[in-house]
């Protein structure tokens, strides 16, 4: 799995990630795992044509020494479709932009 990790968190900081994530994409339902919601601006053209997939998700896994953003676009819907593809370069570069804009607006250095 393509994976954008950040590993070392400090106890503290994972409190602070978890609060951040629990009040921006909803309380974890399974442990760790939450559910981003990709901007639809910036869907390929076969993802946004299917509408039943929608809305797709990148899955960010919360563990109090590392958050994992995994780099495969996923649908709730769905365990198959050829819109579940690893993510494109401007995906990857949003999800990582998001992540690094949470960290910096949590004052979280890594």
């Amino acid at each position: 799995m393509k994976q954008y990790i950040i590993d070392e968190l400090r106890y503290k900081d994972y409190e602070k990630v978890k609060l951040y994530l629990d009040e921006n994409l909803g309380a974890s339902e399974i442990g760790g795992i939450y559910w981003l919601p990709i901007d639809k601006e910036i869907l390929t053209g076969e993802q946004a044509a299917h509408t039943e997939c929608l809305p797709l998700f990148f899955v960010i896994d919360l563990k109090p020494e590392l958050i994992s953003c995994e780099l495969l676009v996923r649908t709730k819907n769905r365990i198959k479709c050829n819109c579940i593809d690893y993510a494109t370069e401007k995906q990857r570069n949003w999800l990582i932009q998001y992540t690094d804009r949470m960290l910096k607006q949590l004052e979280i250095s890594v």
